[in-house]
C-alpha cells in the first residue's frame, strides 16, 4: 500500500513535521511535532498541533505512533499534547538514556528523573520493523549529530531527522554532547545506500537565497548536490569541514528549554506550589 504524506512547517523554528497515513480512516504516525514557544515570553502554544488533530480528524485517522527522531534541540515537542488528546505511543530511539544521563547532570534535574528512557511509551533497537496500519516500516539508527539519533523508514521515504538538510544546506551539527562527525558521515552514508529514487523528508529547511521552503528531496539529489557530503568527499574531508564549521556555530536559541522538555517526551516540568510550571536555566554550564 502507498503511503499518504502531509507534512506541516513551523515558521519560526524553521521545522517540518510530518504526518503520514496509510488510507483515509485507516491509521496514521506523527514525526518531530513542535510545540511553539516563545522564549521573552515563557508561554506556549499548540498552533501546529492543533492543524495536526484537525487533519487526524478530518481524515478520520486514528493515530498509532508519535515519532521523535531524537531529542531536539531547536524547538519543544508538542508529542504529550497530542497524545492527550488522540492517544497514540509515543517513540524515540534506544539511545536517549544516553542523552537523559548528560542533561540530568546539566539541569540538575530531580533524583527521581530516570535516564532509561521509560517517559517514552516505546523505545526501538537498530534496524527494528514496525507497522502503521498497513504500512510497514523500519527505524534506522543513524547517530553523530546526537548518539540517539532514528530514522524512520516508511514505504519508499525516509523521514532523516537532523542527519541532512536539503542538498543546498547541508548536514546536522555534530558539536552537542555525544555528537560524532565520523559517525554522523557514516549514518549519512547508510541513508545514501538506499535506492536513488527515495524520497527524503527534512526535519528542517533554513533556505539560502530567498529559494521556497523545502523539505524533500532523493537519495539521488543528496548523492549529486549536497555541498557538504555529495559523491567524492570522503570521510576525512567531511569531518574536518564539519569540525571546522561547528566551532563557528551559536547555540540553538531554543536548546536550553527544548531540551529538558523533549528528554521528557514532551511533557512539561510538574507545576510547583503556586501552581506554574518553570524550566531552569544553567548559568555558565555550556
Amino acid at each position: 500500500m502507498n503511503s499518504q504524506i502531509q507534512s506541516f512547517f513551523d515558521t519560526q523554528t524553521c521545522t517540518a513535521t510530518h504526518l503520514i497515513y496509510d488510507q483515509v480512516g485507516g491509521h496514521a504516525a506523527i514525526i518531530d511535532p513542535v510545540l511553539e514557544y516563545d522564549h521573552k515570553s515563557g508561554r506556549t502554544q499548540t498552533v501546529l498541533a492543533d492543524q495536526l488533530l484537525q487533519f487526524l480528524a478530518q481524515h478520520q485517522l486514528h493515530l498509532e505512533w508519535i515519532l521523535e527522531t531524537h531529542a531536539h534541540a531547536d524547538h519543544l515537542s508538542s508529542a504529550h499534547y497530542l497524545q492527550s488528546k488522540v492517544g497514540g505511543k509515543i517513540a524515540i530511539g534506544a539511545h536517549i538514556d544516553q542523552v537523559q544521563n548528560v542533561f540530568k547532570k546539566l539541569f540538575h534535574l530531580e533524583s527521581t528523573f530516570p535516564v532509561d528512557g521509560s517517559q517514552f511509551d516505546y523505545l526501538f533497537t537498530e534496524d527494528e520493523e514496525f507497522s502503521i496500519g498497513a504500512l510497514r516500516a523500519k527505524a534506522l539508527y543513524v547517530p553523530g549529530h546526537t548518539p540517539a539519533d532514528m530514522a524512520y523508514q516508511i514505504g519508499d521515504a525516509v523521514f532523516v531527522g537532523d542527519t541532512l538538510f536539503m542538498p543546498d544546506v547541508g548536514t546536522a551539527r555534530c558539536d552537542f554532547p555525544g555528537g560524532d562527525a565520523h559517525m554522523l558521515y557514516r549514518s549519512i552514508q547508510k541513508i545514501l545506500s538506499l535506492p536513488k529514487q527515495t524520497r527524503l523528508f527534512m526535519c528542517h529547511d533554513y533556505p539560502p537565497n530567498q529559494r521556497a521552503v523545502n523539505y524533500q528531496c532523493t537519495v539521488e539529489d543528496q548523492k549529486q548536490n549536497n555541498i557538504h557530503v555529495r559523491d567524492g568527499i570522503d570521510e576525512e574531508s567531511f569531518v574536518a569541514m564539519r569540525k571546522k564549521r561547528d566551532a563557528t556555530l551559536d547555540m540553538p536559541v531554543l536548546i536550553l528549554p527544548s531540551v529538558q522538555v523533549n528528554i521528557r517526551a514532551g511533557e512539561l516540568p510538574d507545576a510547583e506550589e503556586n501552581g506554574i510550571r518553570y524550566l531552569k536555566i544553567p548559568l555558565n554550564g555550556i
